[in-house]
């Protein structure tokens, strides 16, 4: 018995160091292991499951059941059509499935062999090697109803194996009855019980959905964007406790662009446009949008060059006035509901107001080509001097500024010149706008923005930085425009933005953190349920430290572990309490074990 389990931890070693190598040379995985196993290395936050339990640092091992071969034939035999069964058999195939919990344990006790110092012949009379922390799904099917159990090892300062720590994570939900509900007190009698310890504290946890699509009433528009404030505080009084004014808050703010109900969708639809010639000029196609103007483009830009004309011969005309009005930024364009974030720009030149024009009416290659030799006959031929913004490095304006001189260059209007033009208008159109906003607003100053304005780079990359300040704004927006969110925090939130963005690639998923105190926002979570409240009961200290954590959660706590709420769902329709909400207990707890 001795000699079969030490070859299945010495197996298990073999095969997680494999992964940890195959990994290091670029692999991704999941990495097969014995016939019906397979294993991921993830870092925090990769694995969602986890995420309400695993606030460690570094990678971690997660071992699941592999899909059986059987239930890959079975799909492919399934009588629905062959797109549908393709897709439901990779969506089935993908998913994690749990294993036993009695081999789970089986993984932990050859996991914690061969990290025991003791045990010299799994390390070959050397230093044992340390691995990543290890988690194994477990399938809820035991008297404990167990879905998770970790292990890693527990060291000295000088990086010596002295222990391990185990995780157990049992989750008992989803109910409404919160009756049923264990008190405080019988959760420290709990853990007191576990770890024989006099001295305990409690520390608590609450997270509230501020802003989500499920929030916002009459809304069926789906959106990735959403406001969550997370709690922590010392001493907790009882089960489902608010969060008391003194907690540690934490705003998490995820923005996607792009949303119908945001203040600056205007401007979002402006850069969309941005975004079309620039992804045409990488490939020579263009999606052209249909126009928001019944006029022609053509039309559009004759009556701007008209108007110019008109002031150059010293004709009073009251029609360019209310025409100069409607050609202001689109950035003005906002939802009268929500007080404007935007302040609109009254100092458009030439080429800004061309832009305004041609983004809302141009539907071809050849309406800019029919546009731009417009305008470059009437500055070839003296009918127009205008004006532009000193520093502005579009063609265009370079081009007005020889004009002044009577030495205009030639250029061709043919290929993607037209485009490129175009978009160089645009993009010094909309630097501009959030250099107003921005400064305006005192939430940065020119030089925070230099990387993200700096014409030097090439044309996509600058498309590309400035897709990063729109994303930027749309951040902030969303908190001022709902949560009133004042100077005071969005000068904070702007500069983690502008840090994080100076280093990082575009990317709407990133979560923005702002620290800020609960009785900022306290209107929003005050009357709402928590969608994840946490009780830890710890004792013990530094790497001796042992804590006890109870969970409740809005949503499943895991997802490799199925559970039934369609009666539950159903009782509070009955019963027409709407109010009600549905959670799923868990319970998580550690320990340690140290080697002798």
């Amino acid at each position: 018995m001795w000699r079969s389990r030490h070859q299945a931890a010495e197996e298990l070693h073999t095969g997680l160091r494999s992964v940890l190598e195959q990994v290091k040379k670029g692999e991704s995985g999941p990495f097969s292991y014995k016939d019906d196993l397979q294993v991921h290395l993830v870092s925090p936050g990769q694995c969602q499951s986890l995420e309400g339990f695993w606030s460690g640092h570094g990678m971690a091992f997660v071992i699941e059941r592999k899909t059986s071969k059987l239930e890959e034939d079975s799909m492919e035999e399934s009588d629905t059509s062959e797109h549908y069964s393709l897709n439901l058999s990779e969506e089935i195939s993908s998913a994690p499935l749990p294993v036993s919990t009695m081999q789970a344990r089986q993984l932990l006790s050859g996991y914690t062999l061969t990290h025991n110092p003791n045990m010299a012949q799994f390390g070959n009379g050397k230093p044992v090697a340390d691995l990543p922390r290890l988690w194994v799904r477990c399938d809820s099917t035991d008297i404990e109803s167990t879905c998770w159990l970790g292990a890693e090892s527990i060291k000295t300062s000088r990086n010596e194996i002295t222990g391990m720590s185990f995780h157990m994570v049992t989750c008992a939900g989803p109910t409404t009855d919160k009756s049923s509900f264990p008190s405080l007190e019988a959760l420290k009698k709990s853990h007191k019980e576990r770890h024989h310890s006099s001295a305990m504290q409690t520390r608590g946890f609450a997270c509230y959905d501020l802003f989500n699509p499920g929030t916002i009433e009459n809304s069926i528009i789906e959106s990735q964007t959403s406001v969550t404030v997370e709690f922590m505080w010392n001493g907790v009084d009882r089960i489902l406790q608010m969060p008391p004014l003194t907690s540690a808050s934490t705003l998490n703010i995820r923005v996607e662009s792009g949303d119908v109900r945001s203040p600056v969708y205007p401007v979002y639809k402006e850069l969309d446009f941005l975004l079309v010639l620039a992804e045409g000029l990488k490939t020579g196609v263009t999606e052209w949008p249909e126009a928001l103007e019944t006029k022609s483009a053509v039309e559009l830009v004759q009556e701007l060059l008209n108007e110019l004309k008109n002031k150059l011969d010293g004709v009073n005309n009251s029609a360019p006035k209310k025409e100069a009005e409607k050609v202001k930024s689109d950035t003005a364009a906002v939802d009268s509901s929500i007080q404007s974030f935007i302040t609109e720009r009254g100092d458009l030149d030439f080429a800004e107001m061309l832009w305004c024009k041609m983004r809302r009416s141009v539907t071809s290659y050849q309406d800019v080509q029919d546009c731009f030799s417009l305008v470059m006959q009437s500055l070839k031929y003296g009918d127009v001097h205008p004006w532009i913004h000193r520093g502005s490095s579009s063609t265009l304006s370079k081009l007005i500024q020889q004009s002044y001189h009577g030495n205009m260059q030639s250029i061709s209007l043919t290929g993607l010149t037209p485009i490129r033009m175009l978009l160089e208008i645009g993009l010094d159109k909309m630097k501009k706008d959030y250099i107003n906003c921005f400064i305006g607003r005192e939430l940065a100053t020119f030089n925070y923005l230099d990387f993200f304005i700096n014409a030097s780079v090439d044309l996509q990359e600058q498309v590309h930085r400035v897709r990063k300040l729109h994303h930027m704004l749309e951040v902030v927006v969303s908190c001022y425009a709902f949560l009133s969110l004042e100077h005071e925090n969005l000068f904070p939130l702007t500069q983690s933005c502008l840090k994080y963005y100076r280093e990082n690639p575009w990317n709407e998923q990133h979560v923005f953190r702002l620290p800020i105190r609960p009785s900022v926002i306290s209107s929003f979570y005050q009357n709402s349920h928590p969608q994840t409240w946490r009780v830890e009961i710890l004792s013990g200290h530094g790497k001796k430290e042992v804590k006890t954590m109870w969970q409740l959660s809005a949503r499943p706590p895991v997802d490799h572990v199925s559970f039934d709420v369609l009666d539950i769902q159903n009782d509070m329709t009955m019963s027409g309490d709407s109010e009600e909400t549905l959670y799923y207990q868990s319970q998580i707890s550690c320990s340690q074990v140290h080697f002798l």
